[in-house]
């Protein structure tokens, strides 16, 4: 039963969490291994855990949802939905230990676009063009990132798009909840059929997810843009220095 409650009010912390910035799965990930579930089992049932969680967040969210300058948003969508299938797929059949290492390293590098993704793009568009082609590419291995791993993705999101010029904090959170879902979709029912899934233990996390998602996104959309930025910025190295701790220390 204790274990239960821990998962409930994780699940409520985690889907704020991922309307307001990203990062749930950084929390909710660590909680399924406390309650004793194995660690490819507890990485599959937090991405199924989360998933609803992502939806309730982006309907609250869906005044916010627009396509990018110049960018298919329907090209968006099939290719981080392909991305996330094959994600899914290379957690399904290859060990994650040595990826494991290099996520906090993928993490400062997202967490350093992101808080420096408009100085930095204005560098980069003056060397090179940034078009259509190049942020669908990114945003097809997002997908992949997200499907095989998920943490931070929403984090990495977010920081490639500030990195392409995107500036409207409301619009790149909104459309983060979205791609997010989308990436975890294909993922969790590979996951689900792989029969990968602690259910007990993810419904309860679950239902939680889904309320603390929906009333995160509430909560965040009365937060001044340049608040919930600099937020998100201090979230986005905290969580960083979390895992560099917990990886290599």
């Amino acid at each position: 039963m204790e274990n239960y409650i821990l998962l409930f009010l994780i699940g409520l912390i985690a889907g704020a969490l991922n309307a307001a910035a990203g990062g749930g799965s950084f929390i909710t990930f660590p909680a399924f291994i406390y309650a004793g579930v194995p660690p490819i089992q507890a990485n599959a049932s937090s991405t199924v855990a989360l998933f609803p969680g992502s939806l309730a967040s982006a309907w609250k969210f869906r005044e916010y949802i627009k396509p990018f300058p110049d960018i298919s948003i329907k090209a968006m969508l099939i290719l981080t939905l392909l991305g996330g299938c094959a994600g899914g797929l290379l957690l399904l059949y290859t060990p994650s230990d040595g990826f494991n290492l290099i996520v906090p390293w993928l993490l400062l590098l997202g967490s350093l676009a992101f808080a420096f993704g408009k100085q930095m793009g204005n560098w980069l568009r003056q060397k090179i063009h940034i078009g259509s082609g190049l942020v669908l590419g990114a945003q097809f291995i997002l997908g992949i990132y997200g499907g095989y791993f998920g943490g931070a993705v929403g984090i990495m999101m977010m920081a490639v798009w500030s990195l392409f010029g995107l500036s409207d904090i409301k619009v790149i959170n909104a459309n983060k909840t979205l791609f997010t879902g989308i990436a975890n979709a294909a993922a969790v029912i590979l996951f689900i059929s792989a029969g990968k899934i602690y259910w007990p233990e993810t419904c309860t996390m679950m239902t939680a997810t889904i309320l603390g998602g929906y009333f995160g996104a509430h909560f965040t959309k009365k937060i001044d843009p340049v608040k919930l930025r600099t937020g998100i910025v201090v979230f986005n190295f905290i969580i960083t220095t979390v895992f560099f701790i917990k990886t290599y220390i």
